[in-house]
């Protein structure tokens, strides 16, 4: 894929959309497209995370103890709480028909965050607000 695509597909994914074109250049020059063949589990609740992926084509489907939660595809983001945190993944992920994703470590990620302050505050300031949709979702 272009990389120019990888920019679109970040820029509209609300990880990354407040970065300037310069930086969701950066930060697409840090991603690895991968092929995932469909049934694969691409993420494992309850495991450390060690990467992000942006789905840029096919489906996936999200678990919660093993209760369907959500349908993913092109543009949507999966494993970002995890690798920012550091704390274990809170859903499985698992791929419904083949899939290419952009896959971005963690390692890389905080590379990155450490050395632009004003990527990361964009990056944390998304990161905070879907910890907070998340909690007040789950609110009953």
């Amino acid at each position: 894929m272009a990389k120019n695509d990888i920019d679109a597909h970040l820029a509209a994914n609300p990880l990354f959309q407040g970065l300037s074109k310069k930086e969701l250049r950066t930060v697409s020059q840090l991603m690895t497209e991968i092929t995932v063949a469909a049934g694969t589990t691409l993420i494992e609740q309850d495991t450390v995370g060690r990467e992000c992926m942006i789905i840029v084509d096919g489906v996936a489907v999200v678990r919660r103890n093993g209760r369907k939660i959500a349908t993913l595809g092109a543009g949507d983001i999966m494993g970002e709480l995890s690798i920012l945190s550091g704390l274990p993944r809170t859903a499985t992920v698992v791929a419904q028909t083949d899939l290419v994703v952009e896959s971005l470590n963690r390692r890389e990620l905080m590379s990155l965050l450490d050395d632009s302050p004003l990527i990361a505050k964009k990056i944390l300031l998304h990161a905070i607000t879907s910890l907070h949709d998340l909690a007040t979702s789950h609110v009953s």
